[in-house]
């Protein structure tokens, strides 16, 4: 097939690409998804077997390897570098920015990475490692090492000089305002390019210099949110404890890592633990849904011995079975809520696990509001449906009771799990459904058993 492949044509670029694997004609694989945009291009990428990823990022350029490995989740592309040879996964590596290779590196095995960091450059793998020893949701973790810097007692016009000379140099900057140190490091103030451009060029930049807005290297994920959220800063320097100038994390890479942040929560909440993709290993995969699955088994079953204590009483009057789940669920729901309200106070450091009874006050006088209404509205529901009043009352007050204790579990549980340091995101969840189901259960079987000469 010709190498000018319509790329609009998605089945003929997918057996394009498929001919040039089989043909091992990397120059032809490089030509296709060089043309792709990279999410594309990733996808292609990972249709393919595991040994033919190898080949093509091996031999494709190393711009549009490091392009992939850039695109790809953190965790995929741990799995797309680990299998280089380290010195190709160095230079691939070293296209990209400091904070990319502390991300893939920190997460590699200890001796796949000091085979690739050998490879690097030493500065370069300096940087890294000193990038790889700060948590991924600190400034220090998310900053980039390389940062526009020039001592306070440089000349405007050779500040120019050297950015006419280096054009390359000068997009690794891209969103940096010139940083200004003193000889020993320390940040002194910043420039802005307009100042640049518009001072004398014989003028210090110690004269035109305008004070700096820092952040420390331990500043939180949150803290980070806010600033770029109040101030129109395209990316901030970034200091160590004695007020060196160590990097500089911009707002691109805040907003990434929020979004991260969002959608690794969201996905643990489902059962879902880490950047799970198909073209993971299929026993990787299945290894971690099962952990998930197998806590699950016993919790449901847990659940399930309640209906089988009360197998009489559903006998008597099988109209309840109709209700039961909608007693769990619709409380189910109501504690999510209550979940999802701790989870952003927590992320956002409004609350911590000492405020645990401040936090329950507030949902159990939202619970008994919205208990009291859904009950009643539910009581309403089955009275007519199955013409009973005893039944409506059973199930409205079965709801009111078990929304109130959903809303109590789903705001304090995350903090009681981050006060003995498990993940709040992983484990709420089903704890929150073993026990409102349980309860639904309990309060709907155990008042239709108080009610039953009313109800049969």
């Amino acid at each position: 097939m010709s190498d000018d492949t319509d790329i609009g044509d998605e089945a003929a670029l997918d057996v394009a690409i498929r001919d040039a694997v089989d043909e091992k004609n990397a120059e032809k694989i490089a030509k296709l998804l060089a043309r792709l945009h990279h999410t594309e291009a990733l996808r292609q990428l990972l249709e393919l077997s595991t040994d033919e990823r190898d080949f093509v990022l091996g031999l494709v350029p190393v711009e549009l390897a490091a392009a992939l490995i850039a695109e790809a989740p953190n965790e995929m592309a741990v799995v797309l570098v680990e299998r280089l040879d380290p010195e190709r996964a160095a230079e691939i590596l070293e296209e990209l920015g400091s904070d990319v290779q502390a991300d893939v590196i920190g997460e590699l095995d200890a001796d796949d990475a000091e085979a690739i960091l050998l490879e690097m450059d030493a500065d370069d793998a300096a940087d890294v490692r000193r990038l790889a020893a700060f948590d991924d949701d600190v400034a220090g973790g998310l900053m980039v090492a390389h940062v526009f810097k020039s001592l306070d007692t440089d000349t405007v016009g050779k500040v120019l000089r050297d950015l006419a000379t280096d054009d390359d140099e000068f997009e690794r900057y891209r969103g940096q305002h010139p940083y200004i140190t003193d000889q020993t490091g320390t940040l002194c103030g910043v420039v802005s390019l307009r100042g640049l451009l518009t001072a004398k060029r014989s003028a210090s930049l110690q004269s035109i210099m305008v004070p700096a807005q820092a952040v420390s290297v331990d500043t939180t994920l949150e803290h980070l949110e806010d600033l770029f959220n109040e101030h129109p800063f395209l990316g901030v320097p970034v200091v160590d404890a004695t007020g060196q100038l160590v990097g500089a994390v911009s707002r691109s890479a805040v907003a990434e890592a929020v979004l991260e942040r969002t959608e690794s929560e969201s996905l643990k909440r489902q059962g879902v633990v880490g950047d799970e993709l198909r073209s993971m290993p299929t026993w990787l995969r299945s290894r971690r849904r099962l952990a998930w699955l197998s806590a699950n088994i016993v919790l449901n079953m847990i659940a399930a011995s309640v209906i089988s204590a009360y197998e009489e009483t559903l006998l008597a009057v099988i109209a309840i079975a109709v209700f039961l789940p909608m007693v769990s669920d619709m409380s189910g729901c109501s504690g999510n809520q209550a979940v999802g309200v701790t989870m952003r106070e927590l992320s956002l450091g409004l609350v911590r696990p000492k405020d645990a009874f401040k936090v329950w006050l507030k949902e159990i006088s939202v619970g008994v509001i919205n208990g009291i209404a859904l009950g009643i509205l539910i009581g309403i529901v089955a009275w007519v449906w199955k013409g009973s009043p005893a039944l409506g009352l059973v199930i409205g007050a079965a709801l009111c009771l078990n929304t109130m204790l959903a809303v109590s579990i789903g705001g304090v549980v995350p903090l009681v799990l981050k006060r003995i340091g498990q993940d709040p995101a992983v484990a709420s969840g089903p704890l929150l459904t073993t026990v409102t189901d349980m309860a639904g259960f309990f309060f709907v079987l155990s008042l239709a058993t108080l009610m039953m000469p009313w109800l049969i």
